[in-house]
């Protein structure tokens, strides 16, 4: 689905995410990729085949805590 030069990350690759966005909706907390992925501000994605990839935020560090 890309036209980009050089083209964006396949929805199945490990870099999907890196596809610019075609759409991007704020309000509603999501964006599509050029790639066919939704991606939700919570990090979750909906790949364009229907499968759901869970939320991946990374791990917040707290203060005081050990290193």
């Amino acid at each position: 689905m890309c036209a980009h030069n050089p083209p964006c990350p396949t929805a199945m690759a490990s870099d999907r995410e890196a596809a610019r966005p075609v759409a991007h909706r704020p309000e509603q907390g999501w964006s599509l990729l050029c790639n066919g992925v939704l991606v939700f501000e919570d990090t979750g994605e909906l790949l364009p085949d229907g499968r759901i990839i869970a939320p991946h935020r990374p791990l917040a560090l707290t203060v005081g805590s050990a290193a």
